[in-house]
């Protein structure tokens, strides 16, 4: 059941990027013309609106040899949940985990420490890995975003659900 949620969360965020990507599908006459200038208010808005990363770095996965050993939370490591181990944030912590070369994008709760390899900033499980499209590399340049809004993270991540 749990890889079902995992696989129809990263089908989602495939789905959900490529919307972002394509960006506004809106008529011609809504765009402003090459030649006229662009208000300051709309430049100032624009900027405003991007939210700077909580960190920036190499990304690494780990799996099936940690398979059902124990994590800092206490709970078995699962590779197919959508799991990450970080040295810092609070345990349980769900984080929006972005893949800076491809933009493929996962949101991971954090459920042990780590990585152990200096100059990683994060492992994520592997079923994130493969989601974020770095699964054969081993290790990505990602973006860390800690996600506060409790709604989205009930939308996007099963295990944030009340039962």
């Amino acid at each position: 059941m749990r890889k079902r949620i995992a696989h129809g969360l990263a089908v989602f965020f495939c789905v959900a990027s490529l919307g972002a990507a394509q960006g506004n599908s809106g008529s011609d006459h809504d765009r402003p013309s090459p030649t006229q200038p662009r208000p300051a208010s709309a430049t100032k808005s624009k900027a405003s609106n991007k939210s700077k990363p909580y960190q920036v770095g190499t990304a690494s996965w780990y799996g099936s040899y940690f398979e059902g050993k124990e994590t800092a939370s206490g709970e078995p490591y699962n590779m197919y949940d959508m799991t990450a181990a970080h040295p810092s944030l609070p345990l349980g912590t769900f984080v929006k985990v972005t893949n800076l070369r491809n933009g493929k994008a996962v949101v991971v709760r954090v459920n042990d420490r780590g990585p152990v390899v200096d100059g990683r900033i994060i492992d994520v499980s592997y079923q994130a890995a493969q989601a974020l499209g770095m699964k054969s590399r081993g290790i990505q340049r990602v973006r860390l975003d800690v996600v506060k809004d409790s709604e989205t993270v009930a939308f996007l991540h099963p295990l944030a659900r009340p039962e």
